[in-house]
């Protein structure tokens, strides 16, 4: 069952349109509309979401577990745990139905400081050392275009990992909605040249899915994947920037722009 398919569960359980959804949750009956029409895969509403339907936050963001919230004991996380711990959490939430093999192989992967990043059957990649104060940040299977648009694609394969101190990012002063959130496309293209060149790796934030003031952030735009920058233009439009001189900006209805992801951190270490 995907995201779309338990959103429209959860809220036809608790007997509710999509506007008195939206109401209740503060947000955009265009933003519930979006999820369940598979157009939009996650928000940063979810948790409030599954608090007004009644279901399970859990479930409800990643199809974990059941349903009904109350059914299994909830653990509380810190935002700031490292992946070793998240993953530890992971386990006691939802792990019981793995083989003991596995169990004790992830296990002993963590407490031995490494985690084998996942690749093709055969592919030998190096193994990523976590330690307390870093965190593992996935590398998805995706590319935002940065010139004339990209077909969208779901963030579904974990392709590489990017192991980053924490330190690193609050030292520049980044923010994010949770390290659960966070992930590393590639950009293509020539559009933002200067701030991300092609094939840069770029840090995003999943959880950022509104404009949130002015910024760069993944959007689709008729359909078309883009890395741009946004800022108000008016009460219905939004500026498209190009960073690079070259390209032309870009009036949009705000209506049409749906947003992924924030842009945080370009991987050569440039703050978005």
């Amino acid at each position: 069952m995907e995201l779309k398919d338990r959103l429209k569960y959860a809220r036809k359980r608790a007997g509710l349109t999509q506007s008195e959804l939206a109401d209740k949750a503060g947000i955009k009956q265009a933003s519930v509309s979006e999820i369940e029409r598979g157009l939009s895969r996650t928000s940063a509403y979810l948790v409030k979401i599954a608090t007004i339907c009644g279901v399970d936050p859990l479930w409800l963001a990643e199809g974990v577990g059941f349903a009904e919230a109350g059914v299994r004991p909830q653990v509380q996380e810190d935002s700031r745990m490292s992946s070793a711990d998240q993953i530890r959490s992971m386990l006691a939430r939802i792990g019981k139905g793995l083989p003991d093999e596995a169990r004790n192989k992830i296990l002993s992967a963590i407490d031995g400081g490494s985690l084998q990043p996942p690749g093709e059957a055969g592919d030998e990649s190096p193994v990523l050392k976590v330690k307390p104060d870093e965190i593992l940040i996935p590398q998805y299977d995706i590319r935002a275009s940065m010139g004339h648009g990209q077909v969208p694609a779901d963030y579904n394969e974990a392709v590489r990992n990017l192991v980053v101190r924490e330190d690193v990012l609050l030292e520049k002063g980044i923010t994010y909605t949770s390290l659960s959130a966070l992930a590393v496309i590639t950009g293509w293209g020539q559009s933002m040249e200067g701030t991300i060149n092609d094939k840069d790796p770029v840090i995003v934030d999943r959880g950022v899915n509104e404009f949130v003031g002015d910024g760069i952030y993944v959007i689709t735009w008729h359909g078309l994947l883009y890395i741009k920058r946004l800022q108000v233009l008016d009460a219905e439009r939004l500026w498209l920037i190009s960073d690079n001189a070259k390209h032309k900006d870009q009036e949009a209805r705000s209506e049409d722009v749906t947003i992924h992801a924030k842009v945080l951190l370009i991987w050569n270490a440039r703050k978005a």
